[in-house]
């Protein structure tokens, strides 16, 4: 009897523009041009207008618990946002708000002094009369869109948007574009967070 394959865990830093899946599409690069070995699917999604934090897996059952949102995994996600936020609005949707598809948990929501992120490729859109400022915020469920749907019913536009972490996991020492396989260690630790 043959043994079972080593399942293969991949952190990856997505840039902007790329769709989290491995077909192009829309004029939109993928997961395809990454050189992955094969077998590892995301684990969750970010749009193509977002970056960072992208989990790939062979192992199906993490997928499922990094993707499913009953599993409440926090997830950071560092908004650049238009004008400077203020901390009544981060005071809402730190109690939670309601958005078309209903109201959101409560999350983490803090002002964020500039990350000194690379510079975006496309960069954002720059307006001389319109700051911006970032915002850290901290959720444990994934709507569709839902940061910037967030940020935008407390009237802060996201201009730039990344997954920083996902759980004790972030991008720290990956550039846009980069990725390593997880060790057994972090794998672990991702399995046991409640």
């Amino acid at each position: 009897m043959e043994p079972a394959p080593a399942m293969t865990t991949i952190i990856f830093n997505k840039p902007y523009g790329v769709l989290s899946q491995f077909t192009p599409e829309h004029g939109h690069a993928a997961l395809s041009g990454f050189g992955f070995p094969k077998g590892v699917y995301p684990a969750g999604r970010l749009d193509h207008d977002s970056e960072g934090l992208l989990l790939l897996t062979s192992d199906g059952a993490l997928q499922a618990r990094v993707a499913d949102p009953r599993h409440k995994l926090p997830k950071t996600y560092w908004a650049q946002v238009e004008r400077e936020v203020t901390e009544e609005a981060l005071a809402k949707l730190r109690a939670g708000i309601t958005l078309n598809d209903g109201p959101t948990l409560p999350c983490g929501a803090s002002p964020l002094p500039d990350p000194g992120l690379p510079e975006r490729v496309p960069p954002i859109r720059f307006r001389k009369t319109v700051p911006t400022s970032w915002a850290e915020l901290v959720l444990k469920e994934g709507r569709n869109r839902q940061v910037r749907r967030m940020l935008a019913a407390v009237g802060f536009p996201v201009l730039r948007l990344v997954r920083r972490a996902i759980g004790p996991l972030t991008l720290e020492g990956l550039e846009p574009g980069s990725w390593r396989e997880l060790s057994a260690d972090e794998i672990s630790v991702l399995r046991g967070i409640k």
